[in-house]
């Protein structure tokens, strides 16, 4: 009897699973087909071939893919390989606290490019996006808006502000999955979301330090410091943080730029003009994305330099996570050159994780890789970058070490798992 089993059924978005078969002729050639639906309808599918082994079995973590939309031994293939029916679509879960994404495997006889006939067996498993017990509070507090996600239990725990880029809104699918490895986290919104602008005109670093007072003074988050992650802008964002704000002593910056782009930052009394966005060079790709890579130059010239953010005067630690393979900003030389002006000024709080292959948008592990997508604000894709497995491995190993990372400067956690 054919028999396909995963496990676990039901563990978090970022937690390996292995996929077995078995009950099939020896040397029987195989299709595993992934197919996941996302929460507005989108549909996302995988395959891979496979040849079992003399015991009629194909354990996806020691046999290789023959073929398909990866090849060679890869556990996590058939999900990290996920591509959408839409062009241009970018797999984001939206609903972090009510659902989990439902992941249908199915095992298919010979080498089946597109399935049409009935599986041999399918499983459906489930990834969800915050473990048990993680509680989830809309925040609209003075002019903060945002979700706060605390873990199960009494705490203290370590405080992150979660923020991401150009696109806007609110985006928690990042905050829900720290908040299960222990962290309390804000998923901070900035821009067109709520009452908030629908455009960002001028970074106000005093939203954000009200932000983090509000975050400090929750009974639940332990101080005396605060942590911050960000992605592109929101990586941007996240480096003034570690300078201005006096309770931010950890900084994630994930693929973003060193320098203010395109939008001025003000603090109080302080303001760091930003260097013009020229949009005049951007390039039109022939899958009809834009292309921006070439047209933020790094700010090395004296004209610039006004418009760096001084990462030597960060009062914490920062990392930055770079994909060298971005395809949106030259998120390494901008990291690079931010490194050696902290080291200028005799500084090495400030360290580089660097992934050949791995693109703009990286996330968090079991993600697949986004190689462009549409956004809020532009009629137009925007291309990211990567390539599929260096990307996504990427993903595993720089979540892990980010989680380290904020660890080891905030304290430890309290972990709860599915």
């Amino acid at each position: 009897m054919v028999c396909l089993t995963v496990i676990p059924k039901s563990s978090l978005a970022d937690s390996p699973v292995s996929i077995r078969a078995s009950g099939l002729h020896p040397s029987q050639l195989v299709t595993l087909h992934a197919l996941l639906t996302d929460d507005k309808g989108e549909k996302f599918e995988s395959r891979a071939f496979f040849q079992a082994n003399l015991s009629g079995e194909v354990d996806v973590k020691q046999a290789p893919a023959l073929g398909g939309d990866y090849t060679g031994v890869w556990s996590m293939g058939l999900f990290c390989s996920l591509k959408p029916e839409k062009l241009f679509y970018r797999l984001m879960k939206r609903d972090v606290m009510g659902s989990p994404f439902h992941v249908q495997i199915s095992l298919f006889d010979s080498v089946v490019p597109l399935p049409k006939e009935a599986p041999l067996a399918t499983c459906t498993v489930e990834r969800w996006y915050a473990a048990p017990g993680v509680e989830r509070f809309h925040i609209k507090t003075g002019r903060v808006r945002g979700a706060l996600f605390l873990p199960p239990g009494p705490g203290p725990f370590p405080g992150v502000i979660d923020l991401f880029g150009g696109s806007g809104g609110l985006i928690e699918f990042r905050a829900s999955l720290l908040a299960s490895k222990g962290f309390a986290v804000l998923a901070l919104a900035f821009f067109a979301y709520d009452d908030l602008p629908q455009t960002l005109i001028e970074v106000d670093l005093e939203y954000f330090e009200e932000a983090s007072i509000l975050l400090l003074k929750h009974p639940k988050v332990r101080g005396p410091g605060l942590g911050v992650i960000g992605l592109s802008k929101g990586a941007e964002i996240a480096l003034a943080m570690s300078i201005f704000l006096q309770h931010i002593v950890a900084v994630v910056c994930i693929n973003g730029a060193t320098a203010l782009i395109g939008i001025p930052l003000r603090f109080h009394d302080i303001y760091i003009p930003a260097v013009p966005y020229p949009a005049a060079k951007t390039l039109i790709t022939k899958m009809g994305a834009i292309a921006t890579l070439y047209v933020l130059d790094v700010p090395q010239d004296e004209k610039h330099q006004v418009s760096a953010i001084p990462a030597e005067k960060a009062r914490g630690h920062v990392l930055f996570v770079v994909g060298e393979n971005d395809q949106s900003i030259n998120s390494k030389s901008f990291a690079e050159m931010s490194i050696a002006r902290a080291k200028k000024y005799g500084k090495n709080n400030v360290t580089l994780l660097s992934y050949p292959g791995a693109g703009h948008l990286m996330e968090p592990p079991g993600s697949p890789l986004c190689y462009s997508s549409t956004i809020r604000g532009s009629s137009l894709a925007m291309l990211w970058g990567g390539e599929t497995e260096p990307h996504t491995k990427a993903q595993e190993h720089s979540w892990k070490e980010i989680q380290k990372f904020l660890e080891l400067h905030l304290g430890p956690v309290g972990k709860s798992n599915l």
